[in-house]
């Protein structure tokens, strides 16, 4: 299978998301359905929320060991020398760290839960588009959906537990995708 190579920028609040990240990992392994992308700003955000944000939060241990885990497996992810277009990004102060890098790494795609933090108006002239985890997912089943499926059944098998109740669980942060994905299987 062809290996896809559209740069694809990961914004920290889907890192952090256990699940959708986990998923999202898995399709950029091969054979990769997009290369993931992300700076160590994004990554430090990722940091913070899993110590202090999350319900359960990891111990600081934990985060660092996940985040030496994505560097080691995703060495070509990390974007650099980004800096110095933040201050040219209009979109929220919060965020510009992240449009800059995605400017930088020539990505044409944020996925991002955070659609409120990227207008059109200051993502357009940079010829970035911004998408819902979720939007990008089903994009993604529609293009493979056999790919998709095997790494969901990964990860099931990984929490020894089923598909459904793997995609049931996955449907708390991306429901639409989950319920498309889960018709498809019921109806096989």
């Amino acid at each position: 299978m062809q290996q896809a190579n559209f740069k694809v920028v990961l914004d920290a609040c889907v890192l952090a998301n256990a699940r959708v990240c986990d998923l999202y990992l898995r399709l950029a392994e091969g054979p990769r359905l997009y290369l993931p992308r992300w700076s160590s700003e994004i990554l430090d955000e990722v940091r913070r929320t899993q110590t202090t944000k999350l319900k359960n939060p990891y111990s600081a241990e934990l985060a660092d060991y996940w985040r030496e885990e994505v560097i080691g497996t995703f060495p070509e992810a990390l974007i650099e020398g980004y800096q110095h277009l933040v201050p040219l990004m209009a979109n929220h102060a919060k965020d510009r760290h992240v449009l800059a890098a995605a400017v930088r790494e020539q990505a044409s795609l944020i996925v991002t839960f955070n659609l409120k933090d990227f207008p059109p108006e200051a993502c357009g002239p940079w010829k970035v588009s911004v998408e819902h985890p979720e939007e990008y997912l089903l994009t993604l089943y529609s293009l493979s959906p056999a790919v998709v499926v095997a790494r969901l059944a990964d990860m099931a098998k990984n929490k020894q537990t089923d598909l459904e109740t793997m995609l049931l669980h996955l449907g708390k942060s991306v429901p639409r995708f989950a319920q498309h994905v889960l018709a498809e299987i019921r109806a096989r």
